[in-house]
């Protein structure tokens, strides 16, 4: 949104705003930041959401459609107290876009340059609010990246975090070296500023720069140029002389150059908790009373429009639905539909419409007069037949009048209904000797299964070849009785690279490149956001993963025997050997063999690891 305060808290759309996106209607303009504009609409039901469509100059760029596409996935799954969660988005459509739930409060930015800082006990509950936010945020793997007052609205019930994540879709578009600005170099930490690096602490940084500018009601690292912000972020130590000194120790430490050296959010909160005189309980009187009167302007809201969008242009008119019919001997208005036409047929059209070999339509059967519409259809049984004028009858002429008193009108000719000859029934000598070929070689087959073969087994129990899509490496499925064990197949040294996939059943397994992979159908894959420990993990999107104790060996039999389970295991729990069974939901087992990942001078991030793969070992799972 923007981070200019404005008076006119709900502008009316311009001419360049469309009315409909997505099926809501919009109401207002709510803001306008670098990646798109924020609009007022409502949901069906009649709540408020606010609704940000994309500049066109990103929709264009594939690789920002993919991110936006993943980042808006992962947004999703993020639901705290203290965040606006996503309800509805379009990642496909001409100009991407997504909804999120509206927060009737000001943003930081505008309640600081509208009132000035903010006491104590409020910046002391608003770090406890965003240091929520952001454990829900990067519990669903999701850094932030952008954190600034403009994306910390102020709610009467504590503090709301927006557009979490979404600020990475733009990170490697071509755009941001075109002056289209997404990001604020005001709040950057210096890691982001120099390196472009980015982890979770990289928030920590942002949050302690939004507790100084909350306090003193100006950036900690002062204003200007972006390049010269960013020179004094990079390089100089922020000034805090005008931070409360109850403040000073929580903002020092955020601050902190090093990542590594920064508190984590547990920290940060029993900090806060520390530092306050009173205990720290959100409620309505958590802000200062004027700023509190803008969350009451902003429950204002204008009118939802009445009128419901307007449809498309070919959408049929309600006589195309609920057509009148015609007055007997009349054909059908132009757009409604016939009612003597069977249900799925079009009316066949006059003899000088046929297409070349198609013939007219067919003449009137003997005894029957001719109905003066052409391609009339024989009514369905039970329809009510219509009286035909009698041979020699003309229609009146247009604006012709009722026939005076007295006037007779020529006897009708009533049409028999039509049918159709008996036709002689097919003899079924086919079908008899089919059945009796078939029941021969049923009671063969039953015979032949009983015969034992040379090996003295059953043939039930022989191998099913289409059961695995890796040809020979595929398990035995049995076709009676009990499934025998498959034959291991082993892979070594496979290089998984980050938001890559594998699937059991390709033979060798070759990782993949995957779009969201935790919520894809791949049977594993390996997340690093950007190489914090918290945020990176093997994973499955079709299966589930047991972590083996030291003591136990990987084996069919130890991953058939364990009931526990996981969907994701922290590369921080694995250690080269270390071994974790794999279950597939199409019936695959695989023993996981931990050897190690990429090194801080390889060119791409990756895992390596090897594979025991007994395909078709068990029954595949439903759905």
């Amino acid at each position: 949104m923007t981070d200019t305060p404005s008076a006119n808290l709900f502008k009316p759309l311009g001419e360049s705003d469309p009315a409909v996106v997505g099926g809501y209607r919009l109401a207002a303009v709510l803001g306008t930041g670098g990646m798109g504009k924020v609009y007022l609409s409502y949901t069906p039901g009649g709540r408020p959401i606010a609704l940000k469509v994309i500049r066109p100059e990103f929709s264009e760029d594939p690789e920002f459609r993919r991110r936006f596409k993943q980042e808006v996935h992962s947004a999703q799954r993020v639901q705290g107290l203290y965040t606006a969660p996503v309800i509805d988005s379009d990642t496909d459509g001409a100009q991407p876009w997504l909804a999120t739930a509206y927060v009737p409060g000001p943003s930081l930015s505008h309640a600081v340059a509208q009132h000035g800082g903010l006491p104590l006990r409020s910046v002391l509950l608003l770090t406890v609010g965003v240091a929520e936010a952001l454990h829900v945020i990067h519990g669903a793997g999701i850094i932030h990246r952008d954190l600034k007052p403009a994306n910390v609205l102020l709610a009467s019930d504590g503090p709301r975090v927006i557009d979490f994540g979404i600020a990475r879709a733009a990170d490697t578009t071509a755009l941001t070296g075109t002056g289209v600005s997404v990001g604020t170099p005001t709040f950057m930490a210096p890691e982001q500023a120099a390196a472009g690096k980015v982890s979770p602490a990289t928030d920590i940084f942002a949050l302690g720069q939004i507790a100084a500018f909350a306090a003193i009601g100006s950036p900690a690292y002062g204003e200007g140029s972006s390049h010269a912000v960013l020179y004094r972020i990079v390089h100089e130590d922020p000034d805090l002389s005008r931070v409360p000194p109850e403040l000073l120790p929580l903002v020092t430490r955020c601050l902190t150059r090093d990542p590594e050296q920064r508190p984590s959010l547990t920290e940060i909160i029993e900090l806060c908790h520390e530092l306050s005189p009173d205990a720290l309980r959100q409620g309505e009187d958590w802000l200062p009373q004027a700023v509190a009167g803008s969350i009451t302007e902003r429950l204002r809201l204008p009118e939802p429009a009445k009128t419901p969008p307007p449809q498309p242009a070919t959408a049929p008119t309600p006589t195309q639905f609920s057509p009148h019919n015609p007055a007997p001997g009349q054909p059908p208005a132009p757009g409604m539909v016939n009612p003597y036409a069977p249900t799925g047929f079009a009316m066949p059209a006059a003899p000088t419409q046929s297409a070349p070999g198609v013939p007219g339509p067919p003449p009137p059967l003997p005894g029957h007069a001719a109905h003066p519409t052409q391609g009339h259809h024989t009514p369905p049984p039970g329809y009510p037949t219509h009286h035909t004028p009698a041979p020699g009858y003309q229609t009146p002429a247009p604006g012709y009048q009722t026939p005076a008193p007295g006037y007779h009108t020529p006897p009708p000719v009533i049409h028999a209904p039509y049918v159709p000859p008996a036709q002689p029934k097919p003899k079924r000598t086919g079908l008899i000797v089919t059945g009796a070929i078939v029941g021969t070689l049923v009671v063969l087959g039953v015979i032949g299964s009983l015969l034992p073969d040379e090996s003295g087994e059953d043939k039930g129990s022989g191998a099913n070849s289409s059961g695995s899509s890796s040809g020979s490496s595929g398990g035995d499925n049995s076709s009676g009785g009990e499934r025998k064990d498959p034959k291991p197949v082993s892979y070594k040294g496979i290089d998984i690279t980050h938001s890559y996939e594998i699937m059991l059943a390709d033979s060798p397994p070759r990782p993949v490149e995957g779009d969201d992979v935790a919520y894809g159908d791949a049977d594993l894959y390996y997340v690093n956001y950007e190489s914090s420990p918290s945020d990176t993990a093997i994973g499955t999107a079709n299966g589930t993963l047991t972590l083996l104790n030291n003591s136990q060996k990987g084996s069919l039999e130890t991953c058939r025997k364990e009931t526990r389970y996981a969907k994701q295991i922290g590369l921080d729990q694995l250690s080269n050997g270390t071994q974790f069974c794999l279950r597939s939901d199409a019936g695959h087992i695989a023993v996981v063999t931990y050897r190690g990942k990429s090194g801080p001078n390889d060119a791409s991030i990756y895992v390596s690891v090897d594979l025991t793969i007994w395909r078709n070992a068990e029954e595949p799972k439903d759905g």
